[in-house]
């Protein structure tokens, strides 16, 4: 073959080469030159952000298909799973309805005897804010808003790290849970069902890290200002890394880390913060910097491993728990005084919140088969982030009945704060919650039209 022959062979073979990776399903030109991990999170973006997902909302067809990708992908890598597939959760929206939702658990074991039993939580919300329809020239015109960003890129980035760390699951020390949480966008309930109602205990739980919005913007770290997870952060960055994040003061979205933090689990949110095309039919697949998100992946790994591997005790007790003032050091206005009431879930009526905690209110059984029932008095302050920060028995009933009212009210969500003056305050409230068991047939009780089992003696 001459050597004008062979140059036309091989620009043949290039142009064929090219013509077959254009046609692959998404791809373009530009795609030849994306490496394995920005193929992987291209994929799982438009997979996940597709219009026939309809936007994921909580509780919808579309939030089950990104559910059960998560799955499959992780169950392809060969990650153990916990949840099953037919696992779920029903919830009560803000407006009263109630769907089914579902989280999605796997494990990766550490391979270090000496921190059996210890994990680190990393997850990502499932769900976005779904589709609806406003009226243009006299038409109803449907609109979708397809989440790419939110979280489609925090399900990907998830994914994508937990085939690293599986393959490299010789450098964990502790063992990771990895869970794609349903149902953030209604009060964080996917997260606060995982932390007190999936398992018996989170004794162990050292960390947890949250993965949120991180494909447009500022590559940032929130911890709530925890010294020690600061401390860590600022090793990770020393080290040769191809992007570090901005730590935070104050947190750039809600999401489910502020379960964990509640519940005094030490938390870091990694994101790329709020964007333009936030909450909007704009946020597609096309305004993600998957580059960029290359570079994450590996910072968030390389954190993860060093997370993995930090002392035990992880952390100290001054890190881990909200620093607690004594109640008469508390500025606290009555509720009845605040100009502008606190709200919760868009409601000034305190009947919104006991509604929300009678639906995640569990009937100690020793209190079951004693019969016991009675009004457990709380009195709780809501400062003025919102967060709230003291419960305190003021009348109880019995100590079981007293510990689940307390436990589930300290759990509750955020509320917007009170004013007085235009200025947000701390507001004290006084809550009753109401124990009551109803006889409804032999060997059975109820709890506000929740039947319960009766032991049987």
């Amino acid at each position: 073959m001459t050597m004008k022959k062979a140059v036309l062979a091989l620009l043949v073979s290039l142009c064929a080469f090219a013509a077959r990776a254009q046609f692959l399903p998404g791809a373009g030109y530009a795609d030849l030159y994306d490496s394995e991990a920005v193929r992987a999170f291209k994929e799982h973006v438009e997979y996940l952000a597709a219009a026939d997902k309809e936007g994921r909302k909580a509780g919808s067809e579309g939030e089950a298909l990104a559910a059960a990708y998560f799955r499959e992908s992780l169950e392809k890598e060969g990650i153990t799973m916990v949840s099953s597939p037919d696992e779920s959760i029903t919830i009560r929206t803000a407006s009263g309805d109630t769907v089914q939702t579902r989280n999605v658990i796997a494990l990766i074991e550490g391979s270090n005897k000496a921190y059996q039993g210890q994990y680190i939580v990393i997850g990502a919300r499932l769900d976005g804010r779904g589709a609806d329809a406003y009226m243009r020239d006299g038409q109803l015109v449907p609109r979708i808003f397809y989440g790419a960003n939110g979280n489609a890129s925090g399900v990907a980035m998830l994914i994508e790290l937990a085939k690293k760390l599986n393959r490299s699951s010789l450098l964990l020390s502790r063992s990771v849970m990895i869970v794609g949480f349903g149902a953030s966008g209604e009060t964080f309930a996917g997260a606060w069902h995982f932390i007190h109602n999936r398992f018996p205990s989170t004794e162990g739980w050292d960390a947890m890290i949250d993965l949120d919005m991180l494909g447009s913007g500022t590559f940032s770290a929130f911890t709530a200002s925890n010294q020690d997870l600061n401390g860590l952060l600022a090793a990770e960055s020393g080290e040769l890394q191809p992007v570090k994040p901005v730590v935070v003061g104050e947190a750039p979205y809600p999401s489910d880390n502020m379960a964990f933090y509640n519940s005094e689990i030490p938390s870091v949110m990694f994101t790329t913060g709020r964007y333009p095309e936030f909450n909007t039919e704009r946020d597609t697949p096309s305004i993600l910097d998957y580059d960029l998100m290359e570079k994450e992946l590996e910072y968030i790994y390389g954190f993860t491993l060093r997370l993995s591997a930090a002392p035990t005790p992880l952390f100290s007790n001054d890190s881990v728990r909200k620093q607690k003032k004594p109640r008469e050091e508390i500025h606290a206005v009555p509720y009845g005084e605040c100009d502008v009431k606190p709200t919760f879930l868009g409601s000034r009526d305190p009947k919104a919140f006991l509604d929300w905690v009678y639906n995640y209110l569990e009937y100690p059984r020793e209190a079951v088969e004693r019969g016991i029932q009675g009004k457990v008095i709380l009195e709780m302050v809501i400062d003025a982030k919102g967060n709230i920060s003291e419960v305190e028995v003021v009348r109880g009933v019995s100590p079981s009945l007293d510990a689940e009212a307390v436990r589930v009210v300290k759990a509750a969500p955020g509320w917007k704060p009170g004013r007085v003056g235009g200025v947000k305050v701390a507001t004290v409230m006084t809550i009753p919650v109401q124990f009551v068991l109803k006889d409804t047939r032999k060997g059975k009780v109820s709890l506000n039209g929740v039947v319960l089992e009766k032991k049987r003696k």
